[in-house]
Formats: C-alpha cells, structure tokens, sequence
C-alpha cells in the first residue's frame, strides 16, 4: 500500500492551578492562536516522554503527567495552503512544576498565559483546536484514566538499526 494514510500524532498537556489553566499564544498562518501545551510524538519516546518535552519546550516548566483525559481524532485545512492534515491527540492532566525562566520557548510561541475557564470560553475564535476546549470539559468533568492504560514497547527506544 505505497499510498497508505497515516495521522499525525500530537500530545497536549491540560494544567489546572488555581482555576487558571496553562495555554500558550503562538504565531501560526491564521494569526496569535491560543492553544493547550501541545506537540508532535518524535522517534524514540513515549507519548508521556513527549508532553513533558513539549511542555517544557513550549511553558519553560517542568511537568508530570499524571492521567489520560482523552485520545482525539480532528481534521485540519489550513487556510493558507489547504494542506489537509489528521491528528490523534493524546491529552494528558498533570502538575506544573520547575520554571526554568532562562530558557527560551519554542519558535512560534509568543507567551504563556494562565486563563480561567471562563476566559477560555470568551476567546473560542482565537483556538487553534475545537479540541483545546473540549479537552478542558472533559478534564473539568473529572475524565481520567490512568497512565498504565498506554503501553510503549522497548523496540521505541531502540536505535533506528535494532529496531528494522
């Protein structure tokens, strides 16, 4: 099947303190975006390995997961090219840890912002994804399933050659 369709894999991390959840504000083609922590699953890690790298990448905080709230499916055309994409989304809930205030934040992150709920809600055209909030109404609906529901296999962390 040389034409075989294959999504993209992102991981999103929904961090609650004190009412305010973490979002980011990143520069895309459609313009400043809001969306939750979030980024693609590379080679050689596990999808909990991969939100605490985009975490920090894009929050300069350290972060532990600590449940699944939800695995997504949503399609995306971008506007500018109409290049159609899939993505399974993996959302995990967890705790913010360490600012590291010295590290620079990924290319296309403006800033991080601690919104309310409410805030949140008010800003729906500024989303990057419908599933930003839809992932925080399952998280506030106290969704979660534990971590050991995910399995990676060891041949994941073996080096491209081991594992062909």
């Amino acid at each position: 099947m040389p034409n075989r369709w294959q999504p993209n894999v992102t991981v999103v991390a929904i961090i609650e303190r004190d009412g305010r959840f973490l979002l980011v504000e990143e520069a895309t083609s459609d313009g400043l975006r809001l969306n939750n922590p979030a980024g693609h699953l590379d080679p050689g890690e596990s999808l909990e390995q991969a939100c605490v790298r985009e975490v920090l990448e894009e929050t300069a905080h350290d972060f532990a997961p600590q449940s699944l709230v939800g695995v997504y499916m949503t399609r995306f055309t971008q506007t500018r090219t109409g290049h159609d994409t899939t993505y399974v989304r993996f959302s995990f809930a967890g705790s913010v840890g360490r600012f590291h205030g010295a590290r620079v934040l990924d290319e296309g992150i403006v800033r991080t912002l601690w919104m309310s709920y409410d805030e949140i809600r008010a800003s729906v055209e500024r989303h990057r994804s419908p599933l930003l909030l839809r992932g925080i109404d399952d998280y506030r609906a106290d969704r979660r399933f534990p971590l050991d529901l995910l399995r990676t296999d060891d041949s994941v962390f073996a080096p491209a050659a081991l594992a062909a």
